[in-house]
């Protein structure tokens, strides 16, 4: 191998590639450190697998925290209280604002983690709401990835157009969301998670839900016309930790949490207009 071409061609952080002719073998280049990744070249032209690499290594760059970033990032996160984590921190094209997420939610600091901005960013010329298309875009997830075998199954007239709602059995907003929102929409199929977080007794109703003969009758009995299920045996088998943890991983907070097709969400008791609104969007 010549020294002369193992020059830095690609630099990435405090990684960098060289690129390293080889005649026919591909010997271990002298000279090189642990932390570079080496592109061989067979007779001075690039192989297939080198451009690989070098494309796979600039895709990797493309995502890469910078100094500044990673400076913010931990100087910013423990001025965000106790137990609070930084997912990432990432320039904006606008103000000087660096984006700072945690959770489900983003913050923007500056450059110098001085100052902390809580609250939207909007277009003044087009009046978008810049954080929001942001949130949609980190918050969204595979809607085909959600276990709807554990979800309770409901069909409105044709059923094209499909909903899951995650919904706590004592969240006075989900039976408004039920009794209102959901009653006047058609054409809809709609899976409900029990996502019990606001009591034990969200756990004794849902499993009691669950284990009901018809469980889809015995959620609107109680939903909508406050008839409480039969109590069922305890030990009955239902999917109450899984949900749990889907909700969690989701990083659903509150209920109730609508997720489209689409892997977007809306969270809240919003109206029948605002739905339909949301489904004029997803193609």
């Amino acid at each position: 191998s010549s020294e002369n071409s193992r020059s830095p061609q690609l630099v990435c952080g405090d990684r960098f590639v060289k690129e390293v002719t080889a005649p026919g073998s591909m010997p271990v280049p002298p000279g090189v450190s642990s932390g570079e990744v080496i592109v061989i070249t067979m007779n001075g032209s690039m192989s297939k697998i080198a451009l690989l690499m070098a494309s796979g290594l600039m895709m990797s760059c493309a995502g890469a925290e910078t100094p500044t970033e990673a400076s913010i990032k931990k100087l910013i996160e423990p001025r965000l209280g106790e137990g609070a984590k930084v997912d990432s921190v990432k320039e904006t094209p606008y103000g000087g604002l660096y984006e700072v997420r945690t959770g489900g939610d983003i913050l923007y600091t500056d450059k110098a983690a001085q100052y902390l901005f809580v609250g939207h960013v909007f277009d003044a010329k087009t009046s978008q709401d810049l954080t929001k298309v942001r949130l949609d875009e980190v918050n969204r997830i595979k809607f085909s990835d959600l276990p709807l075998d554990s979800a309770m199954k409901t069909v409105k007239g044709n059923g094209k157009r499909v909903i899951a709602v995650f919904e706590d059995p004592n969240c006075g907003y989900c039976k408004r969301f039920r009794q209102n929102a959901l009653k006047e929409i058609d054409n809809v199929t709609v899976y409900t998670f029990m996502y019990n977080i606001l009591s034990p007794d969200s756990i004794v109703k849902s499993r009691n839900v669950w284990c009901a003969q018809d469980r889809n009758k015995a959620w609107d009995d109680w939903m909508l016309n406050g008839k409480a299920p039969a109590t069922v045996a305890a030990t009955c088998a239902n999917p109450h930790e899984k949900i749990l943890a889907l909700g969690q991983q989701l990083r659903v907070s509150g209920t109730p949490a609508i997720f489209f097709a689409d892997g977007s969400r809306i969270p809240g008791a919003v109206d029948a207009k605002t739905l339909e609104q949301k489904f004029s969007t997803i193609k």
